[in-house]
């Protein structure tokens, strides 16, 4: 058996924010790999959140963000199960993090089952028509894979949950939230946002 050092388990904490035991658990379940160790922490992290989503949130916040000119502003609200969670450094830094992404993308909608369906029935189908065009004699199940790649990647461009977060790029909103939710243990979702800018 891999003998984890305090060193390792700390760097994977640092990596990950996840609580300590979780993160030698993970190295011990790895055999001491911090990348495989990771993935590992990842996986419970959704496995967590997937549990937690059936319960109710009544707390957070509704923080604001205002760009340094005074010109654009952002309010996003944050639920959760409880006001001490509400209160966390990592929920309020979260809670900032979506604010700037909200500042910097300026998406349509909070996630997909926001879009309304006549708006995701058009885009399919002006998407369908466009890769018909480019993609004539090509075999139907190769045109079906490119026009939901290719509304995958208009999702991803309309929708909060799919943007990059803004903090770490390296990540989407969803998967920020995913991973906070396996931290902290408790059901943590974006209801709402409201982005105004001068004379827009």
């Amino acid at each position: 058996m891999t003998k984890i050092d305090a060193k390792t388990v700390k760097q994977l904490r640092d990596m990950t924010g996840a609580p300590m035991m979780d993160c030698k658990s993970a190295l011990t379940e790895t055999g001491g790999d911090l990348e495989k160790a990771r993935d590992v922490l990842r996986k419970r992290g959704q496995q967590v959140a997937d549990k937690a989503s059936e319960r109710e949130v009544k707390e957070g916040l509704i923080y604001g963000y205002t760009h340094h000119n005074g010109k654009l502003g952002v309010l996003v609200e944050i639920v959760c199960e409880t006001d001490f969670v509400a209160m966390n450094e990592d929920f309020k830094k979260f809670c900032h993090g979506v604010a700037m992404t909200v500042a910097a993308y300026n998406p349509a909608y909070l996630d997909r089952d926001a879009i309304p369906a006549e708006a995701i029935e058009k885009e399919q189908n002006i998407v369908t028509e466009m890769t018909r065009e480019t993609m004539k004699g090509k075999p139907e199940n190769v045109i079906e894979k490119a026009v939901a790649g290719r509304m995958e990647k208009w999702f991803a461009e309309h929708t909060l949950m799919a943007k990059q977060y803004v903090p770490d790029d390296s990540k989407t909103v969803e998967q920020m939230r995913t991973e906070l939710v396996g931290k902290i243990g408790e059901n943590i979702q974006v209801r709402r946002f409201m982005r105004m800018e001068l004379g827009a």
